[in-house]
């Protein structure tokens, strides 16, 4: 079953406000229902990332763009919706309106026939908790990956569509049911769901709204939308509801051993974004970024190996994903992005401009972590330096950060062959300018 509604429509307004006055009030919904919109169509914004005053993430709207996760005293809360400029809220409001900003990203060409493979760099941004009967560890990451998707489905090297990660910093603090908490740059437990989100595969736009300038389409589930389409000219955005209908799972194929097991997901929302479509076709070399949102229950013991096997816990996972930039190589390219070893020196994390500020309990938490004495709790061992310190660089999107990773790990041999003359050229200068002193 599909909806279509014209992205302009006049009649938006009173849809939303319909859609609200529908809701059955119950005693669980004494707080205020808010609804996130576009500022410019005033369509509802489903599944915006809700931020508690503390800066702790609470959950998101629902598929009508209704805020019912927050109450009075959470506020003043912070809307975030990739794609729009985020936006805080003081004060509880009918209406939060946020204003779309357009990520452009380095144009990508493909120079010859034998450029087979999609290369994407990226940047993400993790928050994670994990809850059972007595302790709590929440997680912020930031880390770099990068993907490797062939151009075709016949090709034999299929390179890889889930993330990997190239360099990461972790920030944990735990808490228990005394109130006694700590924090760390380290974790015996992989609680988090980030590893297991890749890219979304190259799909068609449904016909509603294919050869149209701006439109809408709702693809229905069984059990509630499946797929929400907007197109608004070259900018296309998607987003997925994963618990819509068991259909909804191709998009995640990763999972398919967790739904069969002893998991139970209660969300598992994705939103991508695009940007310069010129066909009827979205492609990953088009994704600017996507973010995803995943509550899940579970037995440790059946899906991260938890010491306590009978202990049931809760995990959420909320991630923002922002491509940095993308290039077509060869195979025989890509074969060696897999095999080299990257150390912490040569991949930096690379903050996109278009990302927004960190929350204070975020850095607040940076700050703790990084201020622990390592070398007095790990007299043995060598500190990791990729966790000392944030040392993040901030960059536009339009910066070309694979041309430089492509240097300093000699893949563009031209570029390493210049960079090696030059940098020989400067020690001899150096050293000739010290023996004439």
């Amino acid at each position: 079953m599909r909806f279509h509604t014209p992205v302009l429509s006049s009649r938006i307004k009173w849809l939303i406000l319909i859609s609200v006055s529908l809701i059955p009030y119950t005693a669980e919904s004494k707080n205020k229902i808010v609804v996130v919109a576009d500022s410019l169509t005033n369509l509802p914004l489903a599944n915006a990332s809700i931020f508690d005053r503390n800066g702790k993430f609470v959950g998101t709207s629902n598929s009508r763009g209704g805020i019912v996760c927050v109450s009075a005293n959470d506020y003043p809360i912070t809307v975030r919706y990739m794609g729009f400029k985020e936006k805080n809220v003081c004060n509880s409001v009918d209406t939060i309106f946020l204003q779309e900003s357009v990520m452009q990203l380095p144009e990508v060409t493909v120079e010859s026939r034998s450029k087979k493979m999609l290369h994407i760099l990226a940047y993400a941004r993790e928050y994670s908790t994990l809850s059972t009967y007595t302790d709590t560890v929440t997680l912020f990451r930031e880390k770099m990956m990068d993907f490797m998707l062939p151009e075709g489905r016949d090709m034999k090297y299929q390179g890889w569509k889930y993330p990997r990660t190239l360099n990461s910093r972790s920030y944990y603090h735990f808490t228990d049911d005394r109130g006694l908490d700590s924090v760390s740059d380290m974790c015996r437990y992989h609680f988090t769901w980030s590893d297991w989100v890749g890219i979304v595969p190259e799909v068609e736009l449904p016909q509603a709204i294919a050869g149209m300038e701006s439109g809408t389409d709702t693809l229905s589930g069984k059990y509630s939308p499946s797929e929400i389409w907007v197109k608004n000219g070259d900018r296309v955005t998607l987003e997925i509801n994963i618990m819509a209908d068991t259909a909804s799972r191709k998009w995640m194929p990763s999972f398919s051993s967790f739904f069969k097991g002893d998991v139970d997901f209660e969300q598992f929302r994705i939103r991508v974004n695009y940007n310069d479509v010129v066909d009827d076709i979205v492609h990953p070399a088009d994704m600017t970024g996507y973010s995803f949102n995943i509550e899940s229950n579970g037995r440790g013991h059946d899906m991260f190996h938890f010491s306590h096997a009978d202990e049931p816990f809760y995990v959420t996972t909320y991630t923002e994903v922002y491509i940095l930039d993308r290039d077509y190589i060869s195979i025989k390219e890509a074969k060696k992005w897999k095999n080299i070893k990257f150390g912490s020196d040569e991949i930096k994390i690379i903050e996109p401009l278009e990302a927004p500020e960190l929350q204070q309990s975020v850095l607040a938490l940076i700050d703790r972590v990084n201020k622990v004495d390592k070398n007095k709790i790990r007299l043995s061992v060598e500190p990791d330096h990729r966790f000392i310190g944030r040392n993040v660089v901030k960059r536009s999107l339009g910066y070309r950060a694979l041309s430089l990773l492509k240097t300093l790990t000699g893949i563009s041999s031209a570029r390493a062959k210049k960079d090696w003359n030059r940098q020989w050229n400067e020690f001899k200068s150096e050293q000739l300018r010290r023996n004439n002193r």
